[in-house]
């Protein structure tokens, strides 16, 4: 039963609850009142640098193991954590470093006129549906549906977000060229995560998209980006390839892809000795030599052959490549086949075996034969001449032959002989009459994509534009027409080039970072006793640059290890020296291989002109 309080009686209890929360209040205060025994804590004074005693940087309980890779030494050094199969925690160090990184692409693109966005992680499923990428994708779409069951899709990238939402405010083309970014977490459900954060199932990216109403204005500001993106690398201070590159399932007609050269890259980059040809393996061809095709036909010998299988994504269509028998399956070029048969599921590791075990009776089955060009022009027609099911099917295959629709391709749609071997160093450079190629192993730290209206179109983001602004003519014809945005796409992996960084510059001491993402460019180690002239050295440096003062209670060898390992550009020791008149400083660069003792007037200038060179 519930009781109805009358209204002076709820004033009488609010007031004898505030009156019985003031006797509260004032003992907790007199119980609490500071005495030279039980100070009160003080609020931190703010200083121009940072004390490891109030940075968080988890150390200990982790053991160097023997072939410690770069990434091994992210976790030990404290900047990350793995949470679950290729997702990683950042801690403070790596946030640092990637707050510097954002930083510096900020720069960037606001030199270029760019205005930074945060987009949702969440896109629908029907708008990838009207662009038809959402089947395209495949299986590393992370997919999910709302308690509506309408379905979402947690975003690997943002062209149909991006372009919905300028379609429904830029109405006028006087809006244009616009230029959007953002820098946030994207997703793809990789298979085999490896390699930490190179190639994670959630990761950091920059993506600027751009919007022009003309091809002359995008294909400016495609060159635009370029440059900046350039200039971007540039002060990395690191080695960098711009490679010619396939728009894969992006869209578009120009890409350039942005590589740093490693062993631990999973891309191969193909680059000229003589010229400035530089393309990824999917776009880049070595020139035809014609002498060993032309020996074999003036022999007239069919030479011995092997064969490579694959199927389409249906399962509907065998493919045969045809090479010479001195090469193996592994140098088979899967990007050459796929120009040729686009339906090529190059992601399966046996594809004879989904052949077989596909669905039986097969219909509608088409085979597909594509020769080398070094089988010469004999190798196809004897294919053709005498067909045999043990020699263009599987084993096992229980198909008429002749119910098969078969295709024998050997020249491109241009008539050119077909190369389908991976290329190799030493190969002809197409561009140039006496180049060789050289192949390298390269992390993709950037791509830009001109998508002109791959996404525009289907979108319906469009615009009425002068008809002389459009087709560049000079009659100064103002009649407008309606026309659908030129786009561009233009991304950077932030979270990659953390790992590749790290992976490029680290030796077997530990990391070693540019100074232009550096989670510290100094860390100051004062020896024992000598805290509070490592204070004053941090103040001094702290004019100028982003200063570290190691004061921790640990033992100086062991604050030297950790500083070599985490990989500040320079370290500063307190030491000996700082007891005479000229209080000498220890400044050391591991990556230039520069010990110097410098007095303490000269110590700034001199850490200036070490960082200029990282």
């Amino acid at each position: 039963m519930m009781m109805i309080l009358s209204q002076p009686f709820r004033r009488t209890q609010a007031l004898a609850f505030q009156l019985q929360l003031r006797a509260n209040s004032t003992r907790l205060s007199s119980t609490i009142r500071p005495s030279p025994a039980n100070p009160l804590p003080q609020p931190y004074k703010q200083e121009g640098f940072t004390r490891l005693s109030r940075f968080w940087i988890p150390t200990g309980g982790i053991t160097a193991t023997k072939n410690e890779d770069a990434h091994a030494k992210l976790i030990r050094a404290g900047y990350l954590r793995q949470s679950h199969a290729g997702i990683f925690h950042m801690l403070p160090l790596g946030h640092r470093v990637q707050e510097k990184l954002e930083k510096l692409i900020d720069k960037y693109m606001h030199q270029i006129g760019a205005s930074r966005v945060s987009l949702s992680s969440l896109s629908s499923q029907a708008l990838w549906q009207q662009t038809n990428r959402l089947e395209g994708y495949g299986p590393e779409l992370f997919r999910l549906t709302d308690r509506k069951d309408i379905p979402l899709l947690l975003a690997p990238t943002h062209e149909e977000e991006i372009t919905t939402l300028v379609s429904k405010m830029v109405k006028s083309y006087k809006s244009l060229p616009l230029r959007l970014y953002q820098i946030g977490r994207k997703y793809r459900d990789e298979i085999r995560p490896r390699q930490g954060v190179l190639r994670s199932r959630e990761f950091l990216m920059k993506d600027l998209y751009t919007f022009d109403y003309s091809i002359q204005s995008a294909l400016s500001t495609y060159e635009e980006v370029r440059a900046s993106y350039s200039r971007l690398f540039d002060e990395l201070k690191l080695p960098y390839l711009v490679a010619e590159a396939s728009s894969g399932d992006i869209g578009g007609d120009i890409s350039h892809e942005y590589h740093l050269p490693t062993p631990i890259g999973e891309d191969n980059v193909m680059s000229c000795n003589s010229c400035d040809y530089v393309a990824n393996e999917e776009l880049a061809t070595a020139s035809f030599v014609a002498s060993d095709a032309s020996r074999i036909l003036e022999s007239g010998d069919v030479p011995t052959a092997n064969v490579w299988r694959g199927i389409s994504k249906d399962r509907s269509t065998l493919i045969n490549v045809w090479y010479p028998a001195s090469f193996s399956d592994d140098s088979v070029n899967t990007y050459a086949v796929k120009s040729i048969v686009p339906q090529l599921d190059a992601s399966l590791s046996n594809p004879v075996q989904h052949w077989s075990s596909s669905s039986e009776p097969k219909q509608h089955v088409r085979l597909v034969n594509i020769v080398d060009h070094r089988l010469g022009p004999l190798f196809p027609d004897a294919l053709q001449t005498k067909p045999t099911p043990g020699t263009l099917l599987p084993s096992g295959t229980n198909i008429d032959l002749s119910t098969i629709t078969t295709e024998y391709v050997a020249l491109s749609e241009d008539g050119e002989p077909l190369n389908l071997l991976r290329i190799q160093d030493g190969d002809n450079c197409p561009r140039c009459p006496s180049g060789k190629l050289k192949v390298q192993k390269a992390v993709e730290l950037g791509h830009t994509f001109h998508l002109g209206t791959r996404y525009s179109d289907p979108l319906e983001a469009h615009l009425q534009v002068p008809w002389n602004l459009v087709e560049d003519d000079a009659s100064k014809n103002t009649k407008k027409m309606t026309v659908s945005m030129q786009m561009g796409c233009h991304g950077i992996g932030v979270s990659r080039i953390i790992g590749a960084v790290a992976d490029h510059l680290a030796d077997k001491t530990g990391l070693n970072w540019p100074r232009a993402i550096a989670p510290f460019e100094v860390v100051v180690i004062p020896g024992k006793g000598l805290e509070r002239d490592g204070g004053r050295v941090s103040h001094e440096l702290a004019n100028s640059l982003d200063v570290l003062l190691d004061d921790r209670p640990e033992s100086f060898p062991w604050k030297m290890r950790d500083a070599d390992l985490v990989g500040y550009p320079i370290i500063v020791v307190i030491g000996r020296g700082w007891d005479s008149a000229d209080k000498i400083c220890e400044v050391q660069c591991r990556r230039l291989s520069s010990v110097k003792h410098i007095p303490f007037r000269s110590l700034a200038t001199h850490v200036n002109n070490l960082l200029g060179q990282l």
